[in-house]
């Protein structure tokens, strides 16, 4: 496991707690949105980096 798609990867499950975070404060939805945007992002290029490099 390459250590820049460990971090990906980590850092998008952090996303993703903040957006459950934001959804039980009743947060705006655009930046729910936002935040879901980057943590798929992260997540997706965490699992390519695995799926291309391994």
């Amino acid at each position: 496991m390459n250590s820049l798609s460990t971090i990906l990867i980590v850092v998008g499950l952090f996303l993703v707690g903040g957006i459950y975070s934001f959804v039980k404060q009743q947060m705006p939805r655009s930046l729910i949105v936002l935040l879901s945007i980057g943590a798929g992002m992260c997540l997706v290029a965490g699992v390519m980096r695995l799926g291309v490099w391994s």
